[in-house]
C-alpha cells in the first residue's frame, strides 16, 4: 500500500474572483524595481530593513510603467510576486509598490528551490495549472524548470526610457485567451 503524501501547495486555493483567470507570476528585483543599500537620490521610496538588529535603508526605484502594468494585469490575471529575496525586505517594498492592491500572493526565498546554487521558482508547486501559469523574470535560472511558461524580460537597473513592462501589456492581454500558454510561449521563446 502506498503512503499518500498530502502535497502542500505554495498558494491558497484560487479565490472566487479569480476563477477562470490565468496566474501571472512576477519577479521583483530588476524586473519591477531596482533596490540598493547605496543612496539613490531619485528613489521612489526608502524601506528600512532590519539586518542583524541594525536598521539599513534600502533605496527603491520603480521600473518605468510598473504602476500602469500592475493595475492592468490585476484586472485580468491572478497576480503572484515570487522573489528570491527575503520577506523582511520584499514585504515592505511590495506594500509600497502595490498601490492598487492587485498582488494576491507573495512568495519569498524560502519558497524557492535551491538548484546548483540558484534560487529556482518551481511553478509546479504553486497549485495552479501550468498551462494557465506565466512567469516574468529577468533571470533565466529562476525559471529553468519551466522555460515554456516564461516571458523573458531584461534586467532593469535605472534606465528611465525603458518600456518593456508597457510593451508586454498587449501580449499578456492576448495570452489570457489561449488554452495553453506553454504552447504559445514555447514558440515565441524560440523566435527570440
Amino acid at each position: 500500500m502506498l503512503n499518500h503524501v498530502e502535497r502542500r501547495w505554495l498558494l491558497e486555493p484560487i479565490a472566487p474572483e479569480h476563477l477562470g483567470r490565468k496566474c501571472l507570476v512576477l519577479d521583483l528585483d530588476e524586473t519591477l524595481v531596482h533596490s540598493s543599500f547605496k543612496i539613490i537620490h531619485q528613489a521612489d521610496f526608502v524601506v528600512p530593513v532590519d539586518i542583524e538588529n541594525q536598521i539599513h535603508n534600502v533605496y527603491v526605484i520603480k521600473r518605468p510603467g510598473v504602476d500602469q502594468f500592475l493595475r492592468k494585469m490585476g484586472e485580468i490575471y491572478e497576480i503572484v510576486v515570487f522573489t528570491a529575496s527575503l520577506s523582511k525586505y520584499a514585504d515592505p517594498v511590495l506594500d509600497m509598490l502595490d498601490q492598487h492592491k492587485v498582488v494576491k500572493h507573495r512568495l519569498f526565498r524560502e519558497s524557492c528551490f535551491n538548484h546548483k546554487g540558484n534560487y529556482v521558482k518551481n511553478l509546479s508547486h504553486l497549485g495552479r495549472e501550468l498551462r494557465d501559469t506565466i512567469i516574468i523574470d529577468n533571470s533565466p535560472a529562476s525559471y529553468i524548470f519551466h522555460p515554456t511558461n516564461a516571458v523573458p524580460i531584461s534586467s532593469w537597473f535605472n534606465d528611465p526610457h525603458d518600456t518593456e513592462l508597457l510593451d508586454l501589456i498587449p501580449f499578456l492581454e492576448d495570452l489570457t485567451t489561449v488554452d495553453d500558454v506553454m504552447i504559445v510561449l514555447d514558440s515565441s521563446n524560440e523566435a527570440h
